[in-house]
C-alpha cells in the first residue's frame, strides 16, 4: 500500500493547521470538564459543604499530579499518539499496547455518556421529544454531528471549542450572579443548621470528582498537530487546570448560598436550579449550555481518541487503512469507525458507564506516570523543557496521590453491578482481553512488517 497516495499520518500533518494554546486550552476543558455537568450527583451524595471541599483535594490529588506528568512528557516527546508513544518509549510495546487498550475501552464507555447527557438535557424542558425511544435519534444525531466536525481537522476542532467555551460559560456566570444576589442567608456560610441527606455516599462523590477531573492527557495525541508543543503543551495544561476548577467551585458555591435542598439534585439538575434561581430564561440557558457541553465534549475528545488506531496502525497492529488522512489531516477513517462503535454503544447509559469508565481509564494513567519514571531512568538525557520538580523523588511521588484514588475506586466498585454481574469483574476482563489482544495484534504486526 503506498502511504503516499494515502497520506501517512506523520509526515503529512506537519503540512496542516496546528493547533495553538488558546484553541488547546478550550479543548481541553471540554475533554476534562464541558461545563460544571456531572457535579449534580456530588451534591446529591455528599452536600454543598463536602461537595466544595471534594472539588478542591480532588485536583490536588489527581489533576495538577496528572498535569505535570503530561507536561514533562508532552514537551520532551511531543509525537502523534501521545501517550502511547511515551508509555511505549519508557516501558516497551506490550505496555503501549496496554496503554492504547485501556483508553480505547474506556472511551466505549466515557463516550456513551455524552450522548445520554445531551438527551437528558434535553429532557429537563422538553421532555416529549426525548420520551421512550425517541431520545435516542438526539443521541445518534449528535454523535453524527461531531464526526463531521472531527472531519473538518484539528484546527476546526480548536477554533470551534473557543466560541463553544464562551457559550457554555455564559449562563453559569449570569446563573452565579443571580445566585449570589438571591442568597435566602441559610446557605454553608450562615452557621444555619445543614439540610441532612438522604443518601449519603463519599466515596461515590469521589469516584464523580475523578471522572469530573480525567482527561487531562487527551490532548497529547495530537502532538503531531501542535504549533511549538515544547511551549504550547505546559501552558495549555496550567490554563485548563485554572479554568476548570473556577468553573466548578463557583457556581456550586452560589448554589450553595442560596440554601436550596441538596437533595433535589439528580443528574440534568442544573436546569432546574437555574429555575429556581433565575427563572425560565435562565432554566432554559443552562439547559441549552447542557448540550453545548456534551457535544463539545463529544467533539474534542473523539478528536484524541481518533489518532490511537492511527498510530497503531502505524505501528501494524491495526490494519494500514487506518493509516488514511485526508487533505485536513483528519484520519478519515478511524473517526468513522470509532464513531460506529460509539453509536452502538451509547444505551448503556449514565451511571455503568461512568464506574467502568473511571476503572479503565484510571489505569491508563496510572501507567503514565510509571512511563514518566521509566523514562527518567532510561534516557536521562532527553531534552525536557519542562520538567516535574524534585528529580526523580519528585517524579515518583506525583505518581502516589492518583493510585490512592484509584484505589478508592476499586473498593467502591467492587459491589457494583451491570445486570447480574460485578463490573469489578467485567473491567478485570476487560484488562485481561488486552493482554490476549496484544498477542494476536503481533501475527498481524508481523504480517504488516513483511
Amino acid at each position: 500500500m503506498d502511504d503516499s497516495k494515502n497520506g501517512a499520518a506523520n509526515g503529512d500533518i506537519k503540512t496542516f493547521r496546528k493547533i495553538s494554546v488558546v484553541p488547546m486550552i478550550a479543548a481541553t476543558y471540554f475533554m476534562v470538564a464541558g461545563g460544571p455537568y456531572g457535579l449534580e450527583d456530588i451534591v446529591q451524595k455528599t452536600g454543598y459543604a463536602a461537595t466544595l471541599l471534594i472539588l478542591i483535594i480532588t485536583p490536588l490529588l489527581w489533576s495538577l499530579p496528572t498535569a505535570l506528568m503530561v507536561s514533562e512528557l508532552a514537551t520532551a516527546i511531543p509525537d502523534e499518539g501521545g501517550f502511547y508513544i511515551w508509555v511505549r518509549r519508557g516501558m516497551g510495546r506490550f505496555w503501549g499496547f496496554q496503554e492504547t487498550w485501556l483508553t480505547l475501552a474506556g472511551s466505549i464507555f466515557e463516550m456513551a455518556l455524552y450522548p445520554n447527557l445531551c438527551i437528558a438535557y434535553i429532557g429537563r424542558f422538553l421532555p416529549g421529544l426525548v420520551a421512550g425511544h425517541r431520545g435516542l435519534f438526539f443521541g445518534f444525531g449528535m454523535i453524527a454531528l461531531c464526526t463531521a466536525w472531527n472531519l473538518l481537522g484539528v484546527h476546526s476542532v480548536g477554533e470551534g471549542s473557543v466560541w463553544l467555551n464562551v457559550a457554555l460559560l455564559a449562563p453559569f456566570v449570569a446563573l452565579i450572579i443571580f445566585a449570589l444576589g438571591r442568597g435566602n442567608g441559610s446557605g454553608i456560610a450562615s452557621g444555619a443548621a445543614a439540610i441532612p441527606l438522604r443518601h449519603v455516599d463519599l466515596l461515590g462523590g469521589v469516584l464523580i470528582a475523578m471522572w469530573n477531573y480525567m482527561g487531562w492527557d487527551n490532548l497529547s495525541t495530537i502532538g503531531g498537530e501542535v504549533e511549538s508543543p515544547q511551549r504550547t503543551y505546559s501552558r495549555a495544561m496550567f490554563g485548563a487546570v485554572i479554568l476548570v476548577v473556577v468553573s466548578y467551585l463557583l457556581p456550586v458555591a452560589a448554589v450553595a448560598h442560596t440554601g436550596i435542598d441538596p437533595n433535589s439534585w439528580t443528574t440534568g439538575g442544573w436546569v432546574d436550579v437555574a429555575q429556581i434561581i433565575g427563572g425560565g430564561t435562565l432554566a432554559v440557558a443552562i439547559g441549552v449550555a447542557g448540550l453545548i457541553g456534551a457535544i463539545g465534549s463529544f467533539g474534542t475528545l473523539m478528536l484524541s481518541f481518533t489518532r490511537l488506531p492511527l498510530v497503531m496502525a502505524e505501528d501494524g497492529y491495526l490494519p494500514r487503512i487506518f493509516t488514511r488522512v485526508d487533505r485536513r489531516g483528519a484520519p478519515w477513517v478511524a473517526i468513522l469507525v470509532c464513531a460506529f462503535f460509539w453509536a452502538v454503544c451509547f444505551p448503556l447509559g449514565f451511571e455503568k458507564s461512568l464506574i467502568l469508565d473511571v476503572l479503565l481509564t484510571g489505569l491508563s494513567i496510572l501507567l503514565e506516570f510509571w512511563a514518566l519514571v521509566a523514562l527518567r531512568v532510561r534516557e536521562p538525557d532527553l531534552k525536557r523543557p519542562f520538567r516535574v520538580p524534585g528529580g526523580m523523588v519528585g517524579a515518583v511521588a506525583i505518581g502516589v496521590p492518583p493510585l490512592a484514588l484509584m484505589i478508592a475506586a476499586v473498593v467502591r466498585n467492587r459491589t457494583e453491578l451491570v445486570g447480574a454481574t460485578n463490573e469489578l469483574v467485567i473491567g478485570i476482563a476487560i484488562v485481561t482481553a488486552g493482554v490476549g489482544l496484544y498477542f494476536l495484534s503481533r501475527i498481524l504486526r508481523r504480517k504488516n512488517t513483511v
